[in-house]
């Protein structure tokens, strides 16, 4: 049977519990056999605001997912120490899991800005898709072209990956199987007076993490 590999990309700066859910949430709706956060050295899309140390989001990473055996990080683009496109990672990506099923997992806001990527219909050609919506966040699909609206398949509402997914052709996902809402902006401003008050929303080996090196004051 062929593995089912995923890779959620972002700058997870930091990494928080509703990210976490996703991966978990993933694994068992798509029957992934391994699940990886690709944090980016600097995402393309957010040129106004220079992340966290790769290093420090890379550990907080490590950190969240160590006793979780389906759950890993790739430090992929963290390597290059530049800013890299999803155009030119994910064929890269494809080439090291040849034999297996590669999605990309995007956020409902990623998908909101996907015609602002580099080679849009291009990232949605090279591999299939899982965008996962927020709760209380509306999704739209009049932004993209026939030809993407035509690969789409919607999972919402409780449908099953197993029951509809078949064919070569590389599909996007819908789906609506997470049900956490959290915000990495939202922590990082809480966190600027060294005070966590939303406490629930990160792990706490990452919030020790945060506390020890001082991040985000």
């Amino acid at each position: 049977m062929i593995k089912r590999v995923a890779y959620f990309g972002g700058t997870f700066d930091p990494i928080h519990n509703g990210h976490l859910t996703v991966g978990r949430s993933l694994v068992k709706n798509f029957d992934l056999d391994r699940f990886y956060f690709l944090p980016a050295f600097h995402a393309p899309h957010k040129p106004d605001r220079i992340p966290t140390s790769g290093y420090h989001r890379f550990a907080m990473l490590s950190l969240a997912t160590q006793n979780d055996e389906q759950l890993a990080v790739s430090d992929f683009e963290l390597q290059t120490q530049e800013k890299r496109y999803t155009i030119n990672t994910l064929p890269e990506i494809q080439r090291l899991h040849s034999n297996e099923k590669v999605f990309f997992v995007m956020g409902a806001d990623s998908w909101t800005d996907i015609n602002t990527w580099r080679d849009w219909e291009g990232v949605l050609l090279v591999s299939d898709h899982i965008i996962v919506t927020r709760p209380g966040y509306e999704i739209s699909f009049d932004h993209v072209t026939d030809a993407v609206r035509e690969r789409i398949i919607d999972l919402r509402g409780g449908k099953t990956f197993q029951a509809l997914a078949s064919g070569n052709e590389r599909r996007i996902y819908i789906t609506d199987a997470v049900r956490y809402d959290a915000s990495a902006t939202e922590l990082r401003e809480d966190l600027s007076d060294g005070e966590l008050a939303r406490k629930d929303d990160l792990p706490v080996e990452v919030a020790k993490y945060i506390e020890k090196y001082e991040l985000y004051r």
